[in-house]
């Protein structure tokens, strides 16, 4: 006997496939399709995620103001694998909100204007409510004491126009 024809079994045919290794030998297919595995689950995870995230690139792309609601619907959508969420987001990702934020401040500022404080001059900023009850609770505001806030009031900045002595009257049209 050859030294070939020890190596294989009686009971196997003389033509084998390229994939059937011989004992003791590296199993090439093997380790080829192990790293073909594991690129591919790797590529599908970043396609899936990829994807998920699709409609925050979009509205961030654009600059929409709802960017961060539709970040929020797709880590959700991510989250629960519902996918109404993701489908959320994806159309409020391609709809144009109009800017309410343009008026809204011209008004602030025409109603400024109007009370006689310059621009800006108007904006008073309001403490939390648990910041005035914690205040309350510690120092009992007086009643008899005249000129403080009582109740947590906030006083508003002097306007421009008292401090000269001056009253505006009404412009009728």
């Amino acid at each position: 006997m050859t030294a070939a024809s020890e190596s294989i079994h009686p009971a196997a045919t003389e033509h084998l496939p390229f994939f059937i290794t011989p004992p003791g030998e590296t199993d090439t297919l093997m380790i080829v399709l192990a790293f073909f595995l594991a690129i591919s689950v790797l590529g599908f995870g970043v396609f899936y995620f990829r994807l998920h995230s699709l409609p925050e690139h979009i509205a961030h792309k654009n600059k929409k103001i709802q960017a961060e609601l539709v970040a929020v619907l797709g880590l959700v959508s991510l989250f629960t694998h519902q996918h109404i969420f993701w489908i959320i987001g994806l159309v409020l990702a391609f709809i144009e909100f109009p800017d309410f934020g343009g008026p809204l401040n011209r008004i602030a500022g025409s109603t400024e204007k109007l009370a006689g404080f310059k621009p800006g001059e108007g904006y008073v900023e309001l403490p939390s409510p648990a910041e005035a009850y914690a205040h309350a609770e510690e120092a009992p505001v007086e009643p008899e004491a005249a000129g403080k806030p009582v109740d947590g009031a906030i006083p508003l900045p002097a306007r421009a126009d008292a401090a000269a002595g001056k009253h505006r009257e009404r412009a009728h049209a």
